[in-house]
């Protein structure tokens, strides 16, 4: 069994999701429901529960801030939030999971699986990735997590030279020639590294543009990279990627 909280200002969101977990998530053991990050913290830290069901909005104590209070409780997380375009950017530079109120049943049983996945290769950066991605100091965290089909892979940016897409799967292509299959789309990918030198050449091709050797002109032309490979670039995109070329 996974030992769970609910933390929701909004009662009737903590029995509707308390209701849920019952119903079809049978592996979940939920052991408490509070109304506020406040009255959670002692509990969370006594109790050391395995999944967190963290709403983001809440007076007084946001759900980042109760975070940064149980940093070294590192529970599985799972957000409850209305639309906040900045929060769900960082929450997904981390590769951690969210769910969009009114909570969807077929959603929150494919996160609550991700969970189990997690619980077998946790990785505690996550958490501090997301509270420097808060802070607004990306850059200086310089990894991203890469969910993948064994677990997670903490990467450094820097050492990503392209990103194609494979269908609902992406191929990380890296400087060692290493490559790593991401469980994510290409536009997911896109958007964790959105705030790094990247930049999409092609509906199927992210590139590093650190990485660039050489543009050959054509139609659209072609990118030689720094490991020797090609990447096509389209004709719609030519103009954006020699735009950056040249700043």
């Amino acid at each position: 069994m996974i030992r769970a909280m609910i933390v929701d200002d909004e009662p009737y969101c903590c029995e509707a999701l308390s209701i849920l977990l019952q119903r079809y998530c049978p592996q979940v053991d939920t052991i408490g429901l509070f109304h506020s990050g406040s009255d959670a913290l002692g509990p969370i830290r006594q109790q050391r529960p395995q999944l967190l069901f963290l709403d983001i909005e809440m007076p007084r104590m946001n759900g980042f801030e109760l975070l940064e209070k149980i940093r070294d409780v590192s529970p599985e997380l799972i957000f409850t939030t209305s639309y906040d375009q900045y929060a769900i950017k960082a929450i997904r530079h981390s590769a951690l999971d969210y769910l969009l109120k009114p909570i969807d049943r077929e959603e929150l049983v494919g996160s609550v699986r991700k969970v189990e996945e997690r619980l077998r290769s946790q990785l505690p950066e996550q958490i501090d990735l997301l509270l420097q991605k808060l802070h607004g100091a990306a850059h200086a965290f310089s990894r991203i997590a890469i969910p993948t089909m064994e677990g997670l892979q903490m990467l450094p940016v820097d050492s990503i030279i392209h990103c194609a897409s494979d269908s609902n799967y992406t191929i990380l292509t890296l400087r060692d020639r290493q490559r790593v299959v991401a469980s994510r789309t290409l536009k997911e990918i896109e958007e964790l590294l959105e705030d790094h030198s990247f930049l999409r050449v092609h509906h199927s091709s992210v590139v590093n543009l650190n990485e660039i050797s050489k543009f050959v002109r054509g139609e659209g032309g072609y990118l030689v990279m720094s490991d020797g490979s090609t990447v096509n670039v389209s004709r719609s995109r030519k103009e954006s990627l020699l735009r950056r070329l040249q700043h």
